[in-house]
């Protein structure tokens, strides 16, 4: 069984509130966007993992892998075989290995015929990641709590052409955090949402810039680039360092900015 398992941009990212769980409340619109990796799972006599493409450069057990001992705590699931060619850039802030691992819990209901319901699986998923959930649907919402609290919204961005640019530069969600200070927002982002792309740029924020920009001034030029070039909104994605600057559908000359960074032109497959 074989599946694509597409990245996310967020827009707009409200940090409201430090939980005594030691989690934040958050306010943001996640999107889909068409950039993916590759999750293949076939039946095995025994459980494997096997990582192609991107290096990882950190060790540990793969979301893929938790996704799986995650169900197989609940059911006795077939040994399985599962090969997860990496595209989507790491540390970038656009949830490549939660989607990964959404995929994985997808995949094994279906090969198990486990019959989970999708707001099951969505609960699996919160388990994995905080936008882990989001990809069981995939679909834009506005996402609230701590990132798993949806509410569905009308936007679709087909028609216009959105350009990631990742530097090399990897920041931990743990990194991102310690230049937080939570506040209630001045702005509603399902709000802004609703108004002309044009007008993103003057309320549509990312509360993690502020503090990134400082320690990684790169990550602010490389968005400034994007509106030089004619962005009719652009941002971090997330808590980085991945920024992506959303175009009219005609070709942009971004040939300068690739010193800055790898340039992803997602597209569909």
């Amino acid at each position: 069984m074989l599946s694509f398992a597409n990245a996310k941009i967020n827009l707009g990212l409200h940090i409201t509130k430090k939980r005594g769980d030691g989690y934040h409340n958050i306010e943001t619109v996640f999107y889909p966007v068409k950039l993916y990796d590759v999750v293949e799972i076939t039946e095995s006599d025994s459980f494997s993992f096997r990582l192609d493409g991107l290096y990882i450069p950190h060790g540990g057990i793969n979301l893929c892998e938790k996704a799986y001992q995650l169900l197989r705590a609940d059911f006795d699931l077939k040994p399985a075989s599962i090969h997860l060619l990496k595209n989507i850039p790491i540390g970038a802030g656009l949830g490549g290995g939660s989607s990964d691992a959404a995929q994985v819990l997808i995949l094994l209901n279906r090969l198990n015929e486990l019959d989970l319901t999708t707001e099951q699986l969505e609960g699996y998923a919160a388990k994995l990641g905080a936008d882990c959930p989001f990809f069981i649907q995939n679909r834009p919402v506005f996402a609230s709590g701590t990132g798993t609290t949806f509410a569905p919204i009308e936007l679709d961005l087909s028609k216009y052409r959105i350009i990631i640019i990742k530097p090399d530069i990897h920041i931990s969600t743990a990194n991102a955090y310690q230049h937080i200070t939570p506040q209630t927002p001045t702005i509603n982002i399902q709000r802004v949402i609703r108004l002309p792309i044009q007008e993103w740029k003057y309320y549509l924020t990312n509360d993690f810039e502020l503090g990134l920009f400082r320690q990684y001034p790169l990550i602010e030029k490389i968005k400034h680039k994007l509106y030089e070039k004619g962005a009719l909104y652009a941002s971090m994605s997330g808590s980085g360092s991945a920024v992506f600057g959303i175009f009219e559908q005609e070709e942009t000359d971004l040939i300068e900015l690739e010193g800055f960074g790898k340039i992803y032109y997602p597209v569909e497959l």
